[in-house]
């Protein structure tokens, strides 16, 4: 089978399984923020359990991407879409909560015009565009980094799904879709910062984006997201919209000659997968302080359907782990060998797909029991004839 017929082969999951993969994870979210932000928080720098504040930020960034990483795999695990364009719908998120802070620095920019953001008043805009207005508010702002994302999906989902685009074409389409949005957004005349982008925010909610507490707080909220987002998955994937979802992934033709509206179903899950990006690059853009287009860039969708391939899709709780252990290693190579980062991501890739298709984390059971095979027959039981002493 070839690299391209492993991408989209389907991937099987027993009822019932990762009960216990699910509340390993939620138990290492909860114990995520509760813990870091008190080692942070209560003590003190020189401590060797004080956990600082740039891994606090680093963490929470983690975290966003494994968000990331779940709306992938949603769609790709369970429905079988594989979409190289979900960073369009994390970039939206992100530009959305970029705009509410940035409409919250007021007059306490370079230029100290209470209305208009700096790079405004750099590029001579005389009054604020139309789509600024509500970004005053932080309740419209996160309903922004829904709805848009939600918007844009159901605008391509409704136009390709009705066309019946699917495999490899609807992938393209999608990579076409979040290029087209990354020229657009490094346009001036967008209104959107242009190259630079959105930076140089103050505070959230009323709260220093550089305080140590609001880190926290940051943390915590992505953890608590996080767990939501992937409880309601699951739940959703062990319903029966789940296992008609997976039906469609494995017979597409079959379900509907079965009667069912196809194009209806996919295109649920895949508005709720960029809903649930959306809010992914939401909490990710006060963590790291800036958003700008290239986060539209292709090259960043593909990379985060590595995580969840690398992780195992299928499995929710795989790709959460990809996102994370992915991105950690790229932070470790990129620090001490940045030159070979992209060759070691793409080898992950291939060696994955070509000898583990189920991920690291849906490979592992078997592991455990090839381990366990393997102990047994160095360790026989004490009534076999292999357990005997010699001479009896």
């Amino acid at each position: 089978m070839s690299l391209l017929q492993r991408l989209y082969a389907p991937q099987s999951q027993e009822p019932g399984k990762g009960r216990l993969a699910s509340a390993i994870l939620l138990t290492i979210l909860a114990a995520i923020a509760i813990l870091v932000p008190i080692l942070n928080l209560t003590l003190p720098a020189d401590s060797a359990l004080h956990v600082p504040t740039y891994l606090v930020s680093l963490l929470g960034k983690y975290l966003c991407f494994a968000m990331l990483a779940l709306s992938i795999d949603l769609i790709w695990g369970f429905c079988g879409i594989l979409s190289l364009g979900h960073g369009a719908f994390f970039g939206l998120g992100g530009y959305a909560m970029g705009m509410y802070m940035m409409r919250q620095i007021g007059d306490r920019g370079v230029y100290g015009n209470a209305e208009l953001p700096d790079f405004m008043v750099f590029l001579n805009w005389k009054e604020l565009p139309w789509y600024w207005y509500g970004f005053d508010f932080f309740p419209f702002a996160v309903v922004m980094a829904l709805f848009v994302p939600g918007l844009l999906a159901f605008v391509f989902g409704w136009l390709t799904f009705r066309s019946r685009v699917s495999g490899v074409y609807l992938s393209i389409i999608t990579q076409a879709m979040t290029y087209a949005m990354m020229l657009a957004f490094f346009r001036n005349d967008m209104g959107f910062g242009g190259n630079n982008g959105l930076t140089d925010f103050k505070d959230l909610l009323g709260f220093d984006l550089q305080s140590d507490n609001t880190r926290a707080v940051l943390l915590a909220s992505t953890c608590a997201a996080l767990a939501g987002c992937y409880l309601m998955c699951r739940s959703i994937v062990a319903s029966k919209l789940g296992r008609l979802i997976t039906a469609i992934r494995d017979d597409e033709a079959r379900v509907r000659f079965l009667g069912y509206r196809v194009e209806n179903f996919k295109l649920f899950v895949f508005v709720l997968s960029a809903m649930i990006a959306g809010l992914a690059g939401a909490l990710y853009v006060p963590q790291v302080g800036i958003i700008n287009p290239g986060e539209f860039a292709p090259a960043n969708s593909i990379e985060a359907v590595i995580w969840v391939a690398i992780g195992g899709r299928g499995t929710l709780y795989g790709a959460i782990a990809g996102g994370v252990l992915v991105n950690y290693a790229k932070t470790v190579l990129t620090g001490v060998i940045p030159e070979i980062w992209l060759f070691a991501l793409g080898g992950m890739f291939i060696a994955v797909t070509l000898f583990f298709p189920k991920g690291l984390v849906g490979s592992l059971p078997a592991a455990i029991d090839w381990v366990k095979r393997r102990m047994g027959k160095r360790n026989p039981p004490a009534s076999s004839p292999l357990a005997e002493e010699p001479g009896q």
